[in-house]
């Protein structure tokens, strides 16, 4: 028997279901996905999670022993209740997604966990990260996630939020966010929001695609846009070391594909910490992982869970 886990990813644009082996891999043919987006109503989100539960569920062969699920799901959560209130999901406020799951497979324990605490924990695992102790995880995409491994451990704090990156402020930066602060990471970096400021400089599309498309293509608006983006992440990055001492940072996500000088940027903003060499040491990484690694920590969950604390 091979033990897998079937891990669960809920985000903004979609939610994914699939099984994942002992040693982080995905496996093939067990991968299932449905928009979630945030305009559905409940009823029809919840269709999504239990449609991709169960097609993965399914997938199990003879030879794999289930040994749990692991749910990473946007922000913010509530841990203890296993609740969820993904902030581009407004029609789930404190759904009760972990009960959801394990109504479904009641036979099974199921863990909760925020998003980007998983992209950590596969980032550390078998991704970009693996040989640091100290790491944060990034999605940039739809939104901006985060996630801590200190020490060889999450780091989830009383509420499951620890690592929030995306709703930490910005420094010179007064974009209004949905939270209700201003100058938030997310407000400025992610996808959607990086795209609505290149529009104010007069871009013409409307996608984080077309956006990257127009960089290629030497567009100065495309260009200033995704250099704001990637200095933002570098000053909240910079930030985020001076805190809690990190080694490596590495962020996937759509977005984050966007171009190599997002990556470039932010690496400029840390440097500018340059009396401060336990800050400005902090490497900034793409992702090793691809578009596995949210399905990856969230299978971590079972798999790695003496990496899990509180």
């Amino acid at each position: 028997m091979s033990s897998v886990a079937l891990a669960l990813d809920f985000g903004g644009t979609k939610v994914e279901a699939a099984l994942v082996s002992a040693d982080g891999v995905v496996i093939p043919g067990t991968r299932f996905r449905r928009p979630s987006g945030g305009s559905s109503d409940s009823a029809t989100l919840q269709r999504a999670v239990l449609d991709v539960v169960r097609e993965a569920h399914a997938a199990l062969a003879p030879e794999h022993e289930l040994l749990g699920v692991g749910i990473g799901s946007a922000g913010p959560i509530t841990l203890a209740e296993g609740l969820v209130s993904p902030l581009n999901v407004p029609a789930w406020r404190d759904f009760a997604l972990r009960d959801l799951v394990q109504r479904e497979l009641p036979d099974v324990p199921v863990t909760l966990q925020m998003d980007g605490i998983c992209i950590t924990l596969a980032e550390h695992w078998v991704g970009a990260a693996q040989g640091y102790d100290n790491v944060m995880g990034m999605i940039v995409s739809t939104g901006v996630g985060g996630g801590l491994v200190l020490g060889g451990r999450t780091v989830a704090g009383p509420t499951g939020n620890a690592g929030h990156i995306g709703h930490i402020e910005a420094g010179g930066f007064d974009d209004a966010c949905p939270c209700g602060g201003r100058g938030c990471l997310e407000a400025v970096a992610s996808g959607p929001r990086t795209v609505a400021w290149a529009r104010t400089q007069g871009f013409t599309g409307s996608t984080g695609e077309e956006l990257a498309a127009a960089h290629r293509a030497g567009d100065p608006v495309a260009i200033a846009a995704i250099e704001r983006s990637g200095r933002a992440i570098g000053q909240v990055v910079a930030s985020a070391t001076s805190l809690v001492d990190l080694e490596i940072v590495a962020i996937g996500g759509g977005f984050s594909h966007s171009s190599p000088r997002l990556f470039e940027a932010a690496r400029e903003a840390v440097a500018e910490r340059r009396e401060f060499g336990f800050v400005t040491k902090v490497k900034i990484v793409p992702s090793g992982l691809s578009h596995d690694g949210p399905l990856i920590g969230a299978g971590a969950l079972v798999h790695r869970a003496d990496r899990v604390g509180g």
